[in-house]
């Protein structure tokens, strides 16, 4: 797995996993690699250093300290999420939401009432609403999250 550090042209830095240099190349010559934060399909690899975990502790001196009298265990300490991890972490939860929902485009705010009011089945939906329309279904009950722009289709 090759973890790459990736920027577009205006400026947004985010990781990416390939499975090779050649995997990543081809994705990219598909279009298949989008900044997570704009879309910009235009990417280009940033220099970086390889990651070497040295640090952490083997799964025999984690069980050679749990077989120890005080019965504590010794564990690598936990490293707080970079800004890269956070954000690749959400832009596949998001693109997941994507893949599982219908996309209702503008009629939203009115396939949300309907459910909510029981006139259709309820169904996992996304579409397009205004800050104004949001705020409106929010203050009915009717719970929406907004999705980021840049995701607009499932990737493949």
């Amino acid at each position: 797995m090759k973890v790459l550090d990736l920027h577009c042209r205006s400026g947004h830095v985010f990781e990416g996993w390939f499975a090779s240099e050649d995997d990543f190349q081809s994705q990219l010559q598909r279009g298949l690699v989008q900044c997570p934060m704009c879309g910009d399909e235009h990417i280009q690899k940033k220099l970086s250093a390889p990651r070497l975990n040295l640090g952490a502790a083997s799964a025999h001196e984690v069980s050679k300290a749990d077989s120890s009298t005080s019965k504590e265990v010794a564990l690598p300490s936990a490293q707080p999420a970079s800004p890269q991890a956070a954000m690749a972490a959400w832009m596949q939860w998001a693109r997941k939401v994507v893949a599982q929902t219908e996309d209702v485009g503008p009629r939203f705010v009115e396939e949300a009432r309907k459910m909510h009011a029981g006139e259709v089945d309820e169904r996992p939906i996304r579409g397009q609403a205004t800050m104004k329309e949001t705020v409106e279904l929010l203050e009915e009950g009717i719970a929406v999250m907004p999705l980021p722009a840049a995701i607009k289709e499932p990737l493949q």
